[in-house]
């Protein structure tokens, strides 16, 4: 299988990803989450649950976890300069994730956004949902 890899973080250099997806990024449509935090970073998501997503934190007093909605994933930004890099989901010692796009040095490889509205799920179904599109193979650390 062919990969193509990409790179990117946040603007100081402090959080890294570096990640595989399976197909070009023309390929993937990223998801621009309706909610009001998402809006305000103007974050949009790209995720390859066949990829795979290594994100580095270079300086651990800088990385900033937020929880909104049903609190389930983490929000993973810089206190630094302030960038949204992913979300991220954590169930028995495994992690699944998903990108920022405006965080991917090749952002604009990705097609223009489409508005996803997760809100509208429940708990479970969000789950379900992340477990079906986000990354599956996440290392953070």
């Amino acid at each position: 299988m062919s990969t193509h890899a990409l790179r990117g973080g946040c603007h100081c250099g402090a959080i890294r990803v570096e990640f595989e997806l399976s197909c070009t990024p023309a390929a993937y449509t990223p998801r621009a989450c309706d909610c009001g935090f998402c809006r305000k970073h103007g974050a949009a998501y790209v995720s390859d649950p066949g990829g795979r997503l290594h994100i580095t934190v270079r300086d651990q007093t800088a990385l900033g976890r937020y929880r909104q909605g049903s609190g389930q994933a983490e929000f993973l930004l810089c206190k630094t300069c302030g960038v949204l890099v992913a979300v991220a989901y954590a169930e028995g010692g495994r992690i699944w994730a998903t990108v920022n796009r405006l965080a991917v040095e090749e952002a604009q490889d990705f097609p223009a956004p489409a508005p996803v509205s997760p809100r509208t799920l429940g708990a479970d179904d969000k789950v379900a949902r992340w477990k079906a599109v986000w990354f599956a193979d996440v290392t953070l650390g």
